[in-house]
């Protein structure tokens, strides 16, 4: 196939792990950067290996929806500090109101519902990358992973789903571990062998005069010139 299974399944283990060790503070966020890469090229080869360009593909729309779920967030973030700024007065009065806290409340509102819709949708589509996986290889390691990131990211919203989404991570980290890969057998066609026609025996034909044999559509005995009976 042009592609060496052991070389994407070293890419997708180390780059699920970096992913994970991403919640480390200070650093974190390069090894992640780092993990999000290597698993990327790992889901290339997947694809390249088992002849299924949707895992690729749908990974890597997966990342794309991710990076704007972050986006959004890092501009609700942003937009809900500049708004309190505006509105903060070192008085004893406290805080005011104003129209910039305003907009800025509005921003960060609208920010986190669009950073929430394209979060799920991006672990949509990581679950379907997973599901294949899981049907391609026979690892229903893959499959815990999917289900466990889709209902991981709807859950985000009391918190608990960000433990679902790291136990998605560590059985994807199993999964990807104990890949096996395709059989010679289980690559290569083999077209039923065809069956040999049968041809249905002709029963023997004899005169009813002499006995001598004859052709099945013989009119006349050779031997004794009799006309046969059909």
């Amino acid at each position: 196939m042009g592609t060496n299974f052991q070389y994407s399944k070293t890419l997708a283990c180390e780059g699920a792990v970096l992913i994970i060790l991403g919640l480390i503070p200070y650093v974190g966020w390069v090894l992640g950067i780092i993990g999000v890469i290597l698993l990327m090229r790992s889901m290339k080869e997947f694809a390249a290996y088992y002849g299924d360009k949707m895992i690729y593909e749908n990974a890597l729309s997966g990342v794309k929806y991710y990076i704007v779920a972050l986006v959004a967030a890092a501009v609700a973030i942003a937009a809900i500090v500049i708004g309190v700024g505006t509105a903060t007065h070192f008085t004893f009065k406290g805080f005011t109101l104003t129209v910039g806290f305003g907009v800025g409340l509005a921003v960060f509102f609208g920010g986190l519902i669009i950073s929430f819709i394209f979060f799920i949708l991006a672990s949509a589509l990581l679950k379907k990358t997973f599901d294949t996986l899981a049907q391609k290889s026979g690892e229903r390691s893959f499959a815990t992973a999917g289900n466990l990131l889709w209902w991981g990211s709807i859950l985000t919203i009391i918190v608990v789903g960000f433990l679902l989404i790291f136990i998605a991570w560590i059985f994807a980290i199993i999964g990807f571990f104990a890949m096996k890969p395709q059989s010679l057998a289980s690559q290569q066609y083999n077209p039923p062998a065809a069956q040999p026609t049968v041809q249905p025996q002709q029963k023997a034909r004899f005169c009813q005069y002499c006995g001598t044999p004859v052709m099945q559509d013989a009119a006349y005995c050779p031997a004794c010139g009799k006309q046969l009976s059909p």
